[in-house]
């Protein structure tokens, strides 16, 4: 397992044991070398404010903090906030890393809060929304960074699943998609400038060798990750930077109404 977690291509994250890893999974990709990845696209500088969406049991959020030296807001809706709490402290970074459990649709923060929001391996779980962007940059400074890195797909599907892939996919599958359509989902928008938009070089073999290490009895996976060699799947990124003088609209919660009464029926003859 150390052998397949150290990695010369991720040298902040080959330092840490891999049994604090293991004992912090909570998904299909190593967190630790897809922030380490979408670090190298963002301008991070100590004491910034940083929400770290969909932040799993906080692995990310405390390699951010350690790594860059910022505050870290780690949020999540599935994993305990009490585990990530005690997970942070046993890592000696509480003054640092603040646990949160909030819906990603509905963070309550305030608008022009953060300097950067980043989201890794979980946004194409909300993030597909056509309505979503304008929601989630309302809490980025103009001029801040919004960054994605997870799993994905190298080209768009058409109507179908390649045969290779039958035994492994199911239907929730379908929120994976390329950088291009990612990059075209928020350039649409107008909210955002985007800065990167790619696909980890042999991305496939680190999906692979992650499960190796995390979850080796998860054969349908990593057959299908062999099979498949990276014509499909791999790991993607984007980074966007919010435009000055945007004006995001607050999302719509309830709308006020009063009730009248009037007859019910015409009247009958």
């Amino acid at each position: 397992m150390k052998d397949l977690l150290a990695t010369p291509e991720f040298p902040r994250s080959s330092t840490y044991h891999p049994k604090w890893i293991k004992a912090s999974v909570s998904g299909g990709a190593n967190p630790l070398w897809l922030t380490e990845w979408l670090a190298q696209a963002l301008d991070l500088r100590p004491g910034m404010r940083v929400l770290d969406l969909g932040c799993g049991r906080a692995m990310s959020s405390i390699f951010l903090h350690r790594e860059f030296g910022l505050q870290v807001w780690a949020v999540d809706l599935w994993c305990s906030v009490s585990e990530n709490l005690q997970r942070i402290r046993d890592a000696g970074v509480e003054q640092g890393v603040f646990p949160l459990h909030a819906n990603a649709r509905a963070l309550p923060f305030a608008a022009d809060f953060f300097d950067a929001i980043v989201s890794i391996d979980s946004f194409f779980y909300y993030g597909t929304d056509d309505l979503y962007l304008n929601d989630l940059a309302r809490f980025v400074k103009p001029g801040g960074q919004i960054g994605i890195a997870g799993a994905g797909l190298m080209q768009e599907l058409s109507d179908h699943v390649p045969e290779h892939l039958r035994n492994w996919w199911t239907p929730d599958v379908w929120c994976l998609h390329s950088a291009s359509w990612w990059q075209k989902h928020w350039e649409r928008t107008g909210i955002m400038d985007i800065e990167v938009a790619d696909s980890l070089n042999e991305g496939w073999r680190f999906w692979h060798k992650w499960q190796l290490a995390i979850n080796p009895g998860n054969k349908a996976e990593i057959e299908a990750l062999e099979a498949d060699a990276g014509r499909y799947l791999g790991y993607n990124r984007l980074v966007g930077r919010k435009r000055e003088g945007i004006h995001l609209t607050e999302p719509i919660l309830s709308v006020p109404t009063r009730y009248t009464k009037t007859p019910l029926l015409r009247k009958q003859n």
